[in-house]
Formats: C-alpha cells, structure tokens, sequence
C-alpha cells in the first residue's frame, strides 16, 4: 500500500501571483479524493505542485518516500498532442515503460497486457489504429488502458471525464472504483458535484485557499460550496503572495 502524501502550508505561485495559497492536509493511503471548486481555483496547478512540475513558492510535499514513478498521471486532454503519428497499441505500452526502460524491447507479454487493456476498456482490436482518429471518449479509454499497464500505487487525473459521453464516464468511474477496491490511492479534479458524491468518499474543495477537506458529505455541504462561490467573486489577480511565501520564492 502506498504512503501518505502530505501538504504542509502549501503555496503555489504563478508570476508571484498566488493560486493555491497555505493548504495543508493529507491524502491517506487507498483514498479516493474529489478535488473540486470554481474555475481559477487551483485544482490542476494543485496537482501539477504533487507531481513536482510546478515549483512550490513555500510549505511543502511529503510523499512518504513513495518514487514519483509509482504514480500514473492523466493529465487534461487538451494538453496532449494527438498529432503524433502513434498508434493506439504504442500508446497504450507507453504504459509499461517501467518494466521495459525508455528505450527498451517490448516483450511479447506486455504487447498482450495492452491488448487485454484495451478490451477491458472496451476497444478490443483498435491497436492499429492511430491515436488522432479516435473519438474523445476511444481516447479517453486508451489513456486509461495505459494507467492499467503502468499498476500506479498512486493515480492523479485531471478532468477525466470532460467533453466525452455518459456511456464512455459510467465505465471509467467503475474502473476507478476498482482500482480503489484495490487500495490505490486516487486523485482527480472533478466539476460534476453529483459524480463526486456518488463516487468519491473524500472530497477536497479549494478556492485558491482550503475550503474543505474530509469526507465528502460534509464537506461537499452547501455552506462549503457557497464560501468557496464567494472567495471566487473577491479573487485579486495582481496581489502578490503573502510575505511569508515571498521569502520562500527564489
């Protein structure tokens, strides 16, 4: 089972302009978080300081000694070039690079671990195909078939189930969920309320600042919700970070 992540008075800093301001709390080994709140939050730049891509301006990340490689990442689709000439099943075993290297050989068992991916996602036989010809919602599942081959102690999504069809969220969401069965800890930025709470047990809600962190029914309460509205309608996009955060920005 995978350690404890930690955020100890986090800050997050675009320009010295604040966008996850002093959050601290605990995602608990085999937890499944909902991170929600309005848009310019900070959800996906929250999630971008787990992963080590964005510089902390102050407080910190524990990971527990957990490798970053034992995290599997879905980052927005819109950040993913779909121009590359890749195919379905090389997308797929980019998955796998743990066990076969950056530059290693892909064994005949891998290659057939994507294909069982790929069936389990429901596209069995779309392995030749190429990634820029598949609908949102194919590609939305092969992403997902990679997660399966990269077995992440740790999964981090970030709006997985934007602009893609109900059929399409109903299988990932029981996918999740099954990974969650399996004690892996999950992460993911979400905007359906009614998808959080019937999905995810523990919900943290972030405007900026920390609104709520707990289980979901308390903290997805309506007085949460409308606190994090409000903080939302008094954001000061050119107040530079608080002193504090300042000493910690190089």
């Amino acid at each position: 089972m995978s350690a404890s992540i930690r955020l100890q008075n986090l800050t997050v800093a675009y320009d010295r302009h604040a966008a996850v301001h002093h959050v601290s709390g605990v995602f608990e080994p085999g937890s499944m978080t909902a991170i929600v709140g309005p848009n310019g939050a900070g959800k996906s730049t929250l999630l971008k300081a787990l992963l080590g891509e964005k510089a902390v301006a102050s407080g910190s990340v524990d990971w527990g000694g957990l490798p970053l490689s034992a995290v599997g990442y879905l980052p927005q689709v819109a950040e993913i070039d779909r121009s590359f000439p890749l195919s379905v099943g090389d997308t797929v075993l980019l998955g796998a690079w743990r066990q076969s290297g950056a530059f290693g050989r892909v064994s005949r068992e891998m290659r057939e671990r994507g294909r069982a991916a790929l069936a389990s996602v429901g596209l069995d036989g779309f392995g030749p195909r190429p990634i820029g010809a598949l609908s949102s919602g194919q590609f939305r599942r092969v992403l997902f078939a990679r997660l399966m081959l990269q077995e992440a102690e740790v999964i981090i999504l970030d709006e997985p189930f934007a602009a893609i069809d109900a059929r399409t969220t109903d299988d990932l969401l029981a996918l999740l969920e099954a990974w969650h069965k399996q004690s892996r800890t999950i992460i993911a930025v979400l905007h359906d309320f009614e998808q959080v709470r019937a999905h995810f047990p523990q919900t943290l809600i972030i405007a900026r600042e920390l609104i709520a962190w707990g289980d979901t029914p308390t903290a997805m309460s309506a007085e949460n919700l409308l606190r994090a509205r409000a903080m939302s309608q008094n954001w000061d996009d050119v107040e530079e970070i608080c002193d504090d955060a300042h000493r910690h920005v190089a």
